[in-house]
Order: C-alpha cells, then structure tokens, then sequence
C-alpha cells in the first residue's frame, strides 16, 4: 500500500483518507449528537421493526472521501465492496479471487497480457448496461498520478485495451500474478455518470453508482448510509437483505449501546472495545476477531538528531515494554510485532531484527551512539486504543533515562502540524493495509515508496540505506519465480526491520459483535468494516 507522491491538488485529508489514518485508525473526535443527527426515518430504526432490514453500527465516519480511486475510508471502503464491483473481487476474509464483472478468471497468471470477458447483461444502478468503455474509463483513472491507488498498479499494469464490445486486455509490463488479487482494488465505474463535469468531486461526495448487489439510497454523512438490494443485479454474490442502515457512530460507548440491551437497534458492530468484549458476551452477543495487520507504528524524523541515528531509533524499540502493552491496554487481544508484517500473513517471516523488550539493551544503544540526556516529544493520534497503548511507551522510554512528553491529539491536527513544518521527533499512530490486499509488495509499498508522503515525512528515502531497499524492493516485484521472491521479500523485510525508520509495536485485533438470534454467516475481518455478502438473517 505505497502512499503515491503528494502532488499540488491531493489535500492532506485525501492522503490520510487513502492512508487509513482517518479511515482505518477510526477519527474519534466527531461528537456523539453528529453520529445520531440523521432524520429519524432512517437513523433510529428499530433492529425487530423492520424485517427486511438489517442495522448495522460501524465504527468509523462515513463523511470522508466515498471515490473508490481516492479513499481508504473504512466506512466507505466497506460500503463500495457492497456498491461496486471489480473485474475481480476476493472474498472478504480468505482472500481468494473470483470473477466478478467478468466471466472467468485468467489461466495463465504468468503471462503479461490477460483477457476478460465482461458479464452479459450487468446493469449500472440507473439501469444502464455496463461497457468496455466503463472499463477504459475506470483503468484510465486508476492509471493516473494524481489518483490514490494509482500507485498499486503503475509499476505492473502497462494499458488496458479494447478487443471488442464485450472484451478487454490488460497488458503487463512483466508478469506479475499478484495482480489477480490486486484487481479488487480498481472497482469499475460508469463513465455516463463520473466521466461528466463534476462527476468525481460528486463522487468524493458520497454519489455512488455501481453494478454491485446493492444501491445506495440515502447518504447523511456523521449519521447513516442505507443502501437496499439491486433487483437487476446478476453477479456472483447477490444481495442477501432487501435493506440496510448503517450507522456511524465513532464513539465507542455510543457504539457499545446501539446493539446491546433488549432494545438494542443493531444487530452487528464493528471495533467493539476490548473493555466490553466479557459486557457484549453475557449478554448474548457473539465477539470474535481477526488478527491482521492493523497495528501501532512509531515514525521518526530522521531529518532531526539523534534519530538519524539507527541506533537510537533501535533503542527505543527495544526500550518498550510490549507485554506490558498488550496485558494492560490491549486487554491480551495483540501481539509484539516480530516483522513489519504480521504472524498470519502469507509472506511472513521472522526478521533478523526483533525488538523483544530489553532496557539493557536499550541503553548500551544509546551509549554507542553517544547520547545522553535525551527528551523525546511522543505525537500521537487520538484513537481510543492508541492512546491506552501511550502510558507504556512514557513509563518504558522513562525507565532507561529518556524524559518522554506524551502529545495525543486529532489526527488532523497532528498531521497539519507535520504537513506545514514536518518539526517533530517521534510520532505514534494506527494503521492497517490490509483494506488493501494481502500481498507483501502493496502493504510495504504503502509506507515505503520513494517521495511518498511517509518517506517525506521521515526524510530518510534519499539516504544510501533507502535508495538500496527501495531497489531491492523493485527486484522482489519483478521476480517472477515465487520462491526468489518470497526470499527477496525477506530480505527487503529484515532492512525495513533493521533500520527501523517506520515500524511495528504491536499487532492488534479487530473485534465484531452480532446477535446470532438475528444474523448467521458472519465472519469477523481483519480490517476495519463488515461484509455482509454471504450474511443472512435468521
């Protein structure tokens, strides 16, 4: 997940939308009378009111970015997987592909150029039929510098091809099977709709137009977004509800009470606090989670001694008490991070590097590097999770000499302060490619991209030890035999870990309630948001 070269006309807000810090990191300053503002008819539902209707509460704002190409909104990320379609869709936990607007997936994954042909009789939302044309439209934008995803196919995907009314080819630079996978993220959009005057602001906006099993049919942004089934849809994956409300209620205890109690108006949430995981339990609810890559990262400024140092970026790794963390604020549901990618991911492998907890090590560091009285200003966004990890990291980086200050605060202000001044020592924050994909290329890529907005931020990508991952990091994509690349994956994994300039604390995992008296088939993601595909009510 590489963060794309800012450029003149991408706000701030659209990087941090695309990534995930407003998104998948959850903004939790939006005041609970904002989530609750929607009229009545649509926002106050009751779960056993309705029977054709599922509620549903997510954690995050569905007033950020809703364009498929700009966004890494959780809300609206999720919400597209049910809107949208890609030629390719994978499903929501395994991650194995499928085809979706087309009729089957390609043979040979090793060839540089595959073909596709488009569903007969898929229909856009307003009844239009889908074209090639749609798809020329979509890649074109998808291709574009100036998009936010552009960045996961622009080092593969050469051009996209007419062959006739109902076929297209996508032709590869050099082989590249991950794209199979890779092409859920380009959900294909109607040019009749978005290639219009305004059309993309309109979409940024929350207009959405799919070929999807559900339409949208109301969007209150800071209260709800409802959506109902598409009658003419014909793909693989039908709706299973006539209607859906989702909720967006970032506050966690406003969160908590929409779906508990015997009134409860939700029948599935989304970021259930650990704190209240035993609550929901008792009182019929079933919580599970899914362990992924959504984790806490510390970011030093490398542009600011001592941090160009490695050696003090290392040791106040090492410094933490990671176990600590996770018994006291995590409530036991993480892991140390052993690797910048986690346990349960397919490329993982134990780096060379790992900063299990030693103080003693800590401090042998930063004599080595000749530093002693040091104070470190630890900036932090707000969310909720992050900042009961905060404390830990103050009392570990205290106990080996280090005076920290701890700053949380709205994660737009911080990365204002950081966009117009980039003065800042250390900062912590939350993030989770794994809205993404799986792939190790796209969620290493997603913060270690030369002249990404991460590496201007950390001023490290134009050092020697940068320029040499970022090539070996280039060879892992264009090796076309797994098992080289897999081992240059790791090789490109132990640097990451070595050099420690964006890093792991932690692992998390993301925890879903429902009432299994009103819905079956659920399986808790990974990631922030639901997918209700293959839900049903009981």
């Amino acid at each position: 997940m590489s963060a794309p070269v800012s450029r003149a006309h991408h706000s701030r807000r659209d990087f941090l939308r695309f990534s995930g810090m407003l998104g998948a990191a959850a903004v939790v300053t939006a005041n609970i009378s904002a989530c609750q503002s929607g009229p009545a008819s649509t926002s106050s539902v009751g779960a056993g009111t309705d029977k054709d209707l599922v509620t549903a509460v997510i954690g995050y704002g569905n007033d950020q970015s809703w364009d498929p190409t700009m966004t890494a909104s959780a809300f609206s990320m999720a919400a597209n997987n049910h809107i949208y379609e890609g030629l390719v869709e994978t499903d929501p936990v395994s991650r194995e592909p499928y085809p979706a607007l087309v009729t089957a997936l390609p043979t040979d994954t090793a060839a540089t150029t595959w073909r596709f042909t488009l569903r007969e009789g898929a229909k856009w939302h307003d009844g239009q039929q889908v074209t090639v044309d749609d798809v020329l439209f979509t890649f074109d934008r998808v291709l574009d510098k100036s998009t936010l995803v552009s960045s996961f196919f622009r080092s593969w995907l050469k051009e996209v091809k007419r062959v006739d009314d109902r076929n297209v080819e996508l032709v590869f630079h050099f082989p590249f099977p991950d794209a199979l996978r890779r092409l859920s993220i380009a959900k294909i959009m109607p040019k009749h709709v978005f290639g219009a005057a305004g059309g993309w602001d309109a979409a940024k906006g929350g207009k959405a137009v799919g070929s999807g099993p559900y339409r949208l049919t109301a969007h209150n942004p800071k209260s709800n977004t409802t959506f109902e089934a598409f009658a003419d849809y014909n793909g693989p994956r039908k709706a299973r509800f006539k209607k859906m409300n989702w909720l967006s209620i970032v506050d966690s205890s406003a969160r908590v009470a929409k779906i508990s109690g015997g009134s409860a108006e939700a029948q599935i949430a989304d970021n259930i606090p650990y704190a209240n995981i035993d609550q929901l339990k008792k009182s019929g609810l079933t919580v599970e989670g899914g362990k992924g890559m959504n984790h806490m990262f510390l970011m030093f400024n490398t542009g600011a001694k001592p941090f160009d140092d490695v050696r003090v970026r290392q040791a106040l790794l090492y410094a933490i008490d990671t176990r600590k963390m996770i018994d006291v604020a995590l409530k036991g549901h993480g892991s140390a991070s052993t690797s910048f990618l986690n346990e349960q991911n397919p490329s993982y492998a134990k780096a060379k590097t790992v900063y299990g907890y030693d103080p003693a090590k800590a401090k042998s560091l930063l004599a080595a590097a000749g530093v002693t009285n040091l104070s470190v200003t630890l900036m932090a966004v707000n969310v909720s999770w992050i900042a009961d990890c905060l404390p830990t990291i103050a009392n570990s980086w205290n106990a080996i000499g280090v005076k920290t200050t701890l700053q949380p605060q709205d994660t737009s202000a911080l990365f204002t302060k950081m966009d117009q001044s980039q003065d800042y020592q250390v900062v912590a924050a939350a993030s989770n490619p794994n809205q993404f994909g799986l792939d190790a290329d796209l969620i290493l890529r997603y913060n270690y991209t030369p002249g990404g907005t991460w590496m201007k931020y950390t001023k490290w990508d134009s050092s020697t030890e940068a320029k040499n991952l970022f090539a070996l990091m280039d060879q892992a994509t264009r090796e076309p035999d797994q098992t080289r690349k897999l081992a240059l994956t790791h090789q490109y994994l132990d640097v990451i870990a070595e050099q420690a300039v964006l890093y792991p604390v932690v692992h998390t995992e993301l925890m879903t309630a429902w009432d299994p008296k009103r819905l079956t088939s659920i399986r808790p993601q990974a990631y922030p948001g639901i997918n209700l595909l293959q839900a049903e009510r009981v």
